[in-house]
């Protein structure tokens, strides 16, 4: 989940940045440069019986640009993690994707298929490399109309669809939108509807689970962090974070209390994420709380420095046993499944006693 640091800091900068998929659901891809056959995108793919429309597609995309195409797409370059894990999930595997090692580190709750080309950064895609997949869309990550990148990919005659990755006035509503959009876009809107019920289900029955648990407390606080230099930076989900949503949703209480700040960097929690930055001294701001945080797995973990703390293990919550680490993999900023991944996190931990 670290990489999200990358999209805070876009965020700030901006407030003060060949599958086919047939009728019946089968899906099968074709290697761009060899057109060697891989197998379905996922599990659930192969299985899935709903229809793919054919019509033309007209539509508002999520910063307020008219999308107009003659068929669904089917060879989609998808330049944003969320959005890629979204295609997978909607059985569309892209034919370009931007940082596919970052994203296979990262995000666990889809899989990319063999044969699907990188393109480079996320941000700084190599649009040679792109354009040579033959995409008929190309699906971005975008705050506003007037983004350079969106900009740069409409010169080259290509429809794009620019879909807002986060929205701290509602994150769950937020993600099912964007799914909903690259569904409409590619065709697959019965299957987004069907995904969709199998979220809001997952989510009711867990609330039901949690409800049965005596906690000590309900306060919470989910974090991550990073290693800047020698210096050990934490980065709060605060209000309006998902998964700071998804644990109100479970019935816990955000225990940071730091206000959505449109001029993020100065204090408070940035409007598009919902995320705040301090240094470890302030984890002690949230008293009792439960405490949540990712399990970066990567060789420069955060969490090694973070254990060594006398301040760490000094907080109420780790010497009671009540400071647990989520399975790594589970993206911070993630479509349907990466959200159940979330909630199946949370529910595992508040009733493991």
């Amino acid at each position: 989940m670290i990489p999200l640091k990358r999209m805070a800091a876009t965020a700030a900068t901006l407030t003060a940045v060949v599958w086919s998929v047939t009728a019946c659901g089968t899906t099968s891809v074709d290697d761009a440069a060899t057109g060697a056959a891989a197998s379905p995108v996922s599990q659930s793919c192969a299985e899935d019986t709903t229809t793919t429309s054919t019509g033309p597609v007209s539509m508002t995309d999520g910063v307020g640009r008219q999308v107009e195409l003659d068929k669904p797409a089917e060879r989609i370059a998808v330049l944003e993690w969320q959005q890629i894990e979204d295609a997978l999930t909607l059985c569309v595997a892209p034919v370009a994707v931007a940082d596919a090692e970052g994203y296979s580190t990262y995000v666990s709750a889809e899989t990319l298929p063999e044969g699907v080309t990188d393109v480079g950064q996320r941000g700084e895609p190599d649009l040679d490399t792109l354009y040579a997949t033959n995409p008929d869309l190309i699906i971005v990550e975008a705050f506003s109309a007037d983004d350079e990148l969106i900009a740069q990919l409409e010169e080259r005659g290509v429809p794009v669809l620019a879909t807002v990755g986060a929205d701290a006035s509602g994150q769950i509503e937020n993600m099912k939108n964007v799914f909903s959009m690259i569904a409409e876009a590619t065709g697959r809107t019965e299957r987004a509807e069907q995904v969709l019920q199998q979220f809001d289900d997952h989510l009711a029955d867990a609330k039901a689970q949690v409800a049965t648990v005596d906690l000590p407390t309900t306060d919470f606080l989910f974090f991550d962090g990073w290693i800047e230099g020698s210096n050990l930076v934490i980065r709060p989900y605060g209000k309006g974070a998902l998964f700071t949503e998804l644990g109100e949703e479970l019935g816990l209480t955000s225990a940071w209390t730091d206000e959505i700040d449109a001029a993020y960097g100065s204090g408070g929690v940035d409007p598009a994420y919902g995320l705040a930055q301090t240094d470890i001294e302030g984890l002690t701001a949230v008293g009792n709380a439960n405490l949540f945080y990712s399990d970066d797995a990567t060789a420069d973990s955060y969490v090694t420095e973070l254990e060594k703390s006398s301040i760490w293990t000094s907080l109420p919550a780790v010497q009671e046993g009540r400071a647990h680490a989520f399975p790594a993999g589970v993206w911070g900023a993630g479509g349907p499944l990466s959200n159940e991944q979330a909630i199946d996190a949370y529910v595992d931990i508040l009733t493991q006693g």
